[in-house]
């Protein structure tokens, strides 16, 4: 058994089993919908149709990202059990609870001075940052030590690809990623942004697409692009998506059949409430190894 342990946040939108096979410990964000306080608990609490349903009807939403002492709190049981943590956290370039989890591993290695506590910043988000979390548990199967796995990770991060495409423009528009009157325009051509995330984290728009059948082809072509072997990819690969799992089934149908060689079917997740208040409904992202990411 290992003497450390893999922990990571909710934003990493895997499902609750795929935690537990993989032993991948779970912190989570909380959220509000018009002022009523919500755990991000695998859709536990609300269901996600329920939950876009009400952003679309103009229900007022937020996040908080995990504080000190809730980092604290999730941590102590594993080092009283005599545990070191790889703890890897939500993108620094969104959210700011990266610098929580920093002053929490630091308070509590002053009190637990025996113990470490190595936080890494995935400068990422959702499934794809849950793509990092299950290769780093791979490794750990094979024997990697905390400090063999630390330096894998921090090498190997941004050599997974997040693509993001979204069908509704609204929670881009509202959330300021999109000037309102691009959106207008948007909505009028029946415009789909291509995003992705650089290597500081962060979203960057890539292309402005008309039609939704377009921009599946365009970001399966760029997988096609920047993943390791192009066509001839065996990674795994994740794709997440808000509410539109049509849309998501379409981007794996599509995947399955001009990457023969994947490492299994391709996997689908949902979107939690977490990054869902920020994207809204109808948007797909699609996640695997490739090249590693610049500007």
């Amino acid at each position: 058994m290992p003497d450390y342990v893999i922990s990571c946040c909710s934003t990493a939108d895997l499902s609750e089993a795929h935690y537990r096979s993989r032993d991948i410990a779970r912190v989570s964000f909380r959220y509000q919908l018009d002022g009523t306080d919500y755990t991000d608990d695998f859709w536990k609490s609300m269901e996600p149709s329920a939950f876009y349903q009400a952003m679309l009807d103009g229900a007022q939403t937020r996040t908080s990202q995990v504080g000190v002492g809730a980092y604290e709190a999730f941590w102590t049981p594993f080092l009283e059990q005599g545990k070191d943590i790889i703890h890897v956290c939500l993108s620094s370039g969104i959210s700011g609870t990266m610098n929580s989890a920093r002053i929490a591993a630091d308070d509590l290695e002053k009190l637990w001075p025996e113990r470490r506590i190595i936080v890494i910043d995935s400068l990422g988000a959702s499934s794809g940052y849950g793509l990092l979390v299950d290769a780093m548990a791979d490794r750990r199967d094979q024997g990697f030590t905390l400090d063999e796995l630390a330096e894998w990770t921090e090498k190997n991060k941004l050599r997974i690809h997040y693509w993001f495409f979204s069908s509704d423009l609204t929670f881009y528009i509202r959330g300021g990623r999109v000037s309102r009157t691009a959106g207008f325009i948007g909505k009028l051509l029946n415009v789909c942004p291509l995003l992705n995330m650089d290597d500081h984290g962060r979203l960057i728009p890539r292309e402005k697409i008309r039609g939704k059948r377009k921009v599946i082809r365009e970001i399966v072509d760029r997988m096609a692009e920047h993943a390791d072997g192009g066509e001839c990819y065996n990674g795994k690969c994740y794709i997440s998506h808000s509410d539109c799992i049509e849309d998501a089934k379409a981007v794996a149908a599509m995947i399955e059949s001009r990457f023969p060689d994947l490492n299994g079917d391709v996997v689908i997740n949902d979107v939690g409430p977490t990054i869902g208040t920020h994207t809204g409904p109808g948007t797909v992202a699609l996640f695997f190894w490739g090249d590693e990411r610049t500007e």
